[in-house]
């Protein structure tokens, strides 16, 4: 419609999203909390999320309904995931089901979700050798260097690299035998 200054102006629907800081602005709470729950850790949902938001952005229509906006950052998240894992342990083991986590993105933000990861991670570090355990948890969840670690266990870093893969690997496959 063109009013009398010959601005066009255009109705915006409750149902759709004025602009993509609100888009941002409504979801990146919700998206954090879904990443936090997959991922166990602060950094990576950070950065996890930020991803999401990066790939999704540009080719997102502004006229798509909040509905197709929160499955469509869903599905980038399942992807952004998937690569997140693939290039830390060389497979998928967290995966995000557009059927159920959808709740993520509606529920209200303020509602916090209890994570089921730190009792998982228990488990899968238990099933661990104990060098194996040993290196995760000063790399992971001591946020000890790769060097540092190294120094700790009294062996080389490449040494601690080496453990390091192979304690990811075993952990991502019994993480996988956890889940079924």
């Amino acid at each position: 419609m063109a009013n009398g200054g010959g601005h066009n102006l255009h109705v915006v629907d409750d149902d759709v999203y004025g602009d993509w800081e609100t888009v941002y602005r409504d979801n990146v709470d919700r998206l954090y909390r879904l990443m936090y729950a997959r991922v166990g850790n602060r950094p990576d949902a950070e950065d996890l999320t930020s991803e999401v938001f990066s790939t999704a952005l540009p080719p997102m229509r502004l006229s798509a309904s909040k509905g197709e906006v929160r499955s469509y950052l869903l599905m980038t998240a399942k992807t952004v995931l998937a690569s997140h894992w693939r290039r830390r342990i060389g497979q998928p083991v967290t995966t995000i089901d557009p059927g159920t986590d959808i709740g993520y993105l509606t529920e209200p933000s303020e509602r916090e979700q209890p994570s089921d990861a730190p009792r998982m991670a228990g488990k899968i570090l238990d099933g661990l050798p104990e060098r194996y355990r040993r290196i995760l948890e000063l790399r992971f969840l001591e946020a000890c260097s790769i060097k540092e670690a190294a120094h700790t266990m009294q062996i080389s870093v490449s040494n601690a690299k080496v453990l390091q893969h192979r304690a990811l690997r075993m952990a991502a496959n019994l993480a996988l035998e956890l889940e079924q």
